[in-house]
C-alpha cells in the first residue's frame, strides 16, 4: 500500500487549502450546500451531497498551455 501526503488548513469558515504531493486546491462552502474546488491542476468541481447516499458531482479539467 503506498503511502500518500495531503494536508487540509481551514483559512477562514467556509474556505479550505488542501495540499498534496503534486497540487494544491482551494474549496469554498461548507458540510451543507455546495462546494466548489479550484485546483492547481486547473480542475474545478462542483459538489452537493444530497439525502442519503446520493450526491452530485460536476468536474471540468481546463488545459495549460
Amino acid at each position: 500500500m503506498p503511502l500518500t501526503f495531503r494536508k487540509s488548513f481551514r483559512i477562514l469558515p467556509g474556505l479550505r487549502l488542501n495540499i498534496n504531493k503534486r497540487s494544491w486546491s482551494l474549496t469554498t462552502g461548507g458540510r451543507s450546500g455546495p462546494r466548489h474546488t479550484v485546483s492547481s491542476t486547473g480542475r474545478r468541481t462542483t459538489s452537493v451531497d444530497l439525502p442519503g447516499p446520493f450526491g452530485w458531482r460536476r468536474t471540468r479539467t481546463t488545459r495549460r498551455h
